[in-house]
């Protein structure tokens, strides 16, 4: 079997968004909700139809009541809350429309940057996502692989990314992540919470496989030209150019890329439209005219896009659950643990939606979306982590009740019994202190036991009421 080759393609149209997740310290969104409005960034609602065009680029647009009616209901309610609630996801959306260049080893790519979201969400999460576009006139297929490729990666990791640069309004960032956070969104990063990384030598950013961003693109073929899966599993993979600047394809067994792309493409529309997505990026691959373009250009913009958002939300938030079980202990940290219940509960009846869309099309693309992020595996592990915590609550519980109604029994026996009917004459009115020196073994136990079972009511108060302040404190910050 031959090595499969690329043919070299135009694109009348590359149209590339990042999105780059990010956690929370706890607490902190209301302090930098302002800090994002004086950046310029704008509260995105659905009834303000002024931003249907403002984001986009000149010949898209997104139609909110479209969009509203292409999500159940229940979803609805989350992605575009009404009132601002830290429940839902609050967008907060600025137009940028700035000329840059990636310069790479073999090209330099002109690029516009055309606008920029942050979108924060519930359990201390958001994301930044970043809509460019490739502004040369006629655009090569492997050189927009190649600047979604270069792009997406925040920190240098390789060769390629340490001779990568963005220039951009006459200053040159040698590392994406320098011009995400001191052009995009300067204001961000010290409400960034990095705790998840720890212990880590080299990695600064939680959430990520090698500081890489989700990339979400379009790509508009002429309608001549054959949409073959070698070029279905580059825009997969994102395969560019090589060292020598030619179309690269990272797999040399076509059978292997025939199977890869059967698992990964939505072919519904095709041989004009497929969609295709892996852990890394969800692309739209068309030959269509260019008014059908346009449209899936815009439902890239919007009914696939909060659709995206809502499935690396849930995957990063079934993460964040599962690192803070192995990171909790549960015979020390009785607040913790219910705190973790209350999550993965909260998680399970409000975020985790077996269908998302009302139409069919989305709802078969979502679910393929999600198998591929292993959503579905994540969220049948923390479901067994909840099924083990109820339990070992359960028998906890049960184990302390049992303690505590033995040690109640004992005082309850031998104080009432034995040790009231010794010394209680003496603990009436005036104490009989003196008296007390001519006690006996057994009376001075039976003082003992009663002395100390005042103690130990009283310090069982006490322990209560800290657990209850604590849980409610805990709730609070959730």
């Amino acid at each position: 079997m031959s090595r499969p080759s690329a043919i070299p393609r135009n694109l009348t149209s590359a149209l590339c968004q990042f999105i780059f997740p990010f956690s929370l310290k706890q607490q902190c969104d209301e302090a930098l909700i302002p800090i994002l409005i004086d950046d310029g960034y704008i509260p995105f609602h659905l009834d303000d139809v002024s931003q249907q065009n403002a984001y986009y680029g000149e010949s898209c647009s997104v139609s909110h009541q479209r969009m509203e009616r292409y999500y159940l209901p229940h979803t609805g309610c989350v992605l575009f809350p009404r009132t601002d609630s830290r429940d839902a996801f609050r967008r907060f959306s600025r137009k940028l429309d700035q000329s840059c260049i990636l310069k790479t080893a073999q090209h330099h790519i002109p690029f516009r940057i055309l606008s920029a979201d942050v979108v924060l969400c519930p359990f201390d999460l958001g994301f930044i996502t970043i809509r460019t576009e490739l502004t040369e006139p006629e655009i090569d297929y492997s050189t927009a692989l190649e600047f979604a490729a270069r792009f997406r990666v925040l920190e240098d990791v390789s060769l390629k990314d340490d001779i990568t640069s963005v220039e951009a309004d006459g200053k040159v960032y040698e590392e994406v992540e320098d011009f995400v956070f001191k052009v995009i969104a300067g204001g961000l990063l010290p409400y960034l919470d990095k705790s998840g990384t720890e212990g880590a030598y080299f990695e600064t950013l939680p959430f990520f496989v090698d500081e890489r961003m989700y990339v979400q693109a379009f790509y508009q073929f002429h309608e001549e030209d054959d949409i073959s899966n070698v070029e279905l599993y580059r825009g997969l993979q994102m395969d560019g150019v090589d060292v020598e600047g030619k179309p690269s394809v990272s797999a040399n067994n076509m059978e292997y890329i025939e199977q890869y792309v059967q698992d990964h493409a939505y072919k519904r529309w095709g041989p004009d439209t497929y969609y295709v997505s892996n852990e890394n990026t969800f692309c739209c691959l068309t030959r269509a005219g260019e008014s059908k373009g346009i449209m899936f250009a815009n439902q890239m913009y919007g009914e696939y896009y909060y659709g995206l958002l809502l499935s690396l939300f849930q995957k990063i938030a079934l993460l964040k659950l599962a690192n803070r079980y192995s990171a909790v202990d549960v015979e020390r940290d009785v607040v913790a643990l219910r705190r973790l219940i209350r999550l993965i509960t909260k998680f399970s009846s409000k975020y985790y939606f077996p269908e998302l869309a009302s139409q069919s099309q989305g709802k078969e693309i979502f679910i393929q979306l999600r198998q591929v992020l292993g959503i579905p595996a994540l969220y049948d592990d923390v479901k067994k982590t909840l099924e083990d915590l109820f339990k070992y609550q359960d028998s906890f519980q049960s184990k302390g009740q049992n303690d505590l109604l033995m040690i109640l029994t004992l005082y309850s026996v031998v104080g009432g019994i034995y040790g009231m009917n010794q010394v209680i004459e003496d603990l009436k009115g005036d104490v009989g202190w003196s008296s007390m020196l001519d006690y006996s073994v057994f009376e001075y136990l039976a003082l003992f036991v009663v002395l100390s079972g005042l103690v130990v009511g009283f310090g069982l108060s006490l322990l209560v009421f800290k657990n209850w302040r604590k849980a409610r404190i805990a709730r609070k910050d959730e």
